[in-house]
């Protein structure tokens, strides 16, 4: 974990060793350290907070997400709402998502899990208030993906409905098809456009000016 107030990181020490299945493996103050860390550790989550002193978090998180000696490790941004605007960029940076400082324990907990078993850490509440952030406050996206062209009608629909927050039940209730439908589409619009996850999905679809 990566954060430069002391408190922060005792606290997550703290829940993070109470369970049996979870190690952690190092701490960071800075921007700087938290990518050496990584580099020398390769753990499979990061948590990064955004403002360090050094290198601040979004740009470790893209060092982090650049360097293919760690690919596979997933960072995840500690974030607020009053700092909404950085978290696109963390995603575009490559994080696999982004967690509010204010999260459960548990909550957190099970986000470890989630983002370590390879899945994208994008709540469907807050993402949509990090979109309508970003679109208030950035232009129009101009550079389609290369592959755009690839997907089908209903992917891009698909993905036009991840980039605006739905989860894969509202995607489904939202088409009229059964939520294993929904979920082939989502796959398979990542695969044609090489997303890592869900969250790479939701960038691609921003800067191919689907949402």
């Amino acid at each position: 974990m990566a954060d430069d107030q002391d408190l922060v990181r005792v606290g997550l020490r703290a829940l993070i060793d109470s369970e049996d299945d979870l190690d952690l493996v190092g701490e960071a103050a800075d921007g700087v350290a938290a990518v050496a860390e990584t580099s020398r550790l390769h753990p499979d989550v990061v948590l990064m907070d955004i403002r360090m002193p050094g290198i601040d978090g979004l740009e470790a998180t893209r060092r982090i997400c650049k360097d293919p000696d760690v690919g596979g490790t997933r960072v995840v941004v500690l974030t607020t709402f009053e700092i909404d605007s950085y978290v696109f960029e963390a995603l575009r940076h490559g994080a696999s998502g982004f967690l509010l400082k204010d999260t459960s324990p548990p909550d957190l907990l099970e986000a470890i899990r989630l983002v370590a078993a390879g899945e994208a850490l994008l709540s469907p509440s807050v993402t949509r208030k990090v979109v309508e952030e970003f679109a208030a406050h950035t232009g129009r996206p101009t550079t389609p993906h290369p592959y755009l062209h690839t997907l089908t009608d209903r992917e891009r629909e698909v993905v036009t409905l991840v980039a605006q927050g739905l989860s894969n039940q509202e995607i489904a209730d939202r088409l009229f098809v059964s939520p294993a439908t929904s979920r082939t589409h989502v796959s398979r619009a990542m695969i044609k456009l090489g997303a890592r996850d869900r969250a790479q999905l939701v960038v691609f679809a921003y800067q191919s000016g689907l949402a």
